[in-house]
């Protein structure tokens, strides 16, 4: 059971503090507090990932930024009227305070903490040749290459199945006899999984087109196989119903540094120079969930990438989520991603 005493912040504390605080803490909330420990307001996930799209910086105090105006619950109340509220308001948890606002406890839905099962399937894309890490991918394919003591793609079905997911399709192309023998029919982990095989590549987003028609009403989670990170599967599916869009595409901040003065022109003059200024922005994270409806739309046997799939149902209209990701995040791409996964092991496990 975790304590709500250990996801206490002050006002002062900065956006890095409290990033490192919901993750520890494990309950989706920090509660902040003055001196005294009254209780001046809350910090959600869904508050950090707003703060993420606005750029917000890592040393921002986080009182810019927390719910000043939380709903809360008299700790003298009845546990039936508390939990009453909360299915009223659809809230996860409610702090309890006493008359003059003193924080005294958090109440947290029992859900919350059960291992809950889901029934959304999970795409897995593991059928690129990975030719920036040979000579590695040579006699195995990408997804099998090992990180610690496993494969990149076992971690990763791993990580699903802790998060309660139990129906995987993974697509291959690229030595797909191996990854069918190492992960079989999933049985040796508890789950189901089943192959959707490209004869020639199809794109990110083309493999999809190979899924069986109407073989689910869930959104469906999916993920690059070459990717490591320690995003909340849970979250972002909780995030995906919130938002009411057909997809969610999980997005990572990106900074550049120009190495060199930059200087700006009027009327042939130079009219400032900045020194290496650093722009930021945010890059596809590999990461997506996407309605059934939308999945149909896809051509079968035809190659499509996800991000002129996307562009595609922008122009007709449709809305696509942004779920910023700050929980660590790395794609193994080349030699220098591979030898550092290796290296961050224990961060990433």
């Amino acid at each position: 059971m975790k304590k709500w005493t250990d996801i206490l912040l002050n006002p002062l504390n900065t956006l890095e503090t409290t990033i490192q605080i919901l993750h520890s803490g494990g309950l989706r909330i920090a509660l902040v507090v003055d001196n005294n420990n009254k209780l001046l307001g809350t910090v959600t996930d869904g508050d950090i990932r707003r703060s993420l799209i606005n750029h917000v910086t890592m040393d921002c105090a986080i009182k810019e930024i927390m719910n000043d105006s939380p709903i809360t619950a008299l700790a003298s109340d009845s546990p039936d009227l508390v939990m009453s509220v909360m299915r009223d308001k659809s809230l996860l948890h409610i702090p309890l305070v006493s008359k003059d606002g003193t924080l005294v406890g958090l109440e947290v839905l029992h859900h919350m903490l059960e291992n809950k099962k889901y029934d959304n399937p999970v795409f897995l894309m593991a059928g690129g040749f990975g030719t920036r890490l040979g000579p590695l991918t040579e006699k195995k394919p990408k997804p099998l290459l090992s990180v610690g003591s496993r494969p990149i793609l076992e971690t990763i079905i791993r990580q699903f199945i802790d998060a309660g997911f139990y129906n995987f399709y993974i697509s291959t192309h690229y030595k797909a006899e191996m990854i069918h023998d190492y992960f079989g029919d999933g049985s040796d982990w508890g789950v189901n999984i089943k192959y959707l095989h490209e004869d020639i590549p199809l794109g990110t987003a083309g493999a999809l087109g190979l899924l069986p028609d109407n073989f689910t009403k869930l959104p469906i989670i999916m993920m690059n196989g070459d990717l490591l990170t320690k995003v909340d599967f849970k979250h972002l599916l909780d995030f995906h119903h919130e938002q009411g869009n057909k997809a969610t595409m999980c997005i990572r901040e990106y900074d550049f540094q120009v190495p060199y003065g930059v200087v700006s022109i009027k009327n042939q003059n130079v009219s400032s120079i900045e020194e290496k200024p650093l722009h930021r922005f945010f890059v596809n994270a590999g990461v997506y969930v996407l309605d059934p409806k939308l999945i149909n739309r896809i051509s079968r046997n035809s190659y499509l990438d996800m991000p002129n799939f996307f562009e595609t149902q922008i122009k007709d209209g449709d809305n696509i989520s942004a779920f910023p990701i700050h929980e660590y995040w790395l794609d193994i791409g080349r030699m220098e991603e591979y030898e550092r996964a290796n290296k961050e092991i224990r961060d990433i496990l």
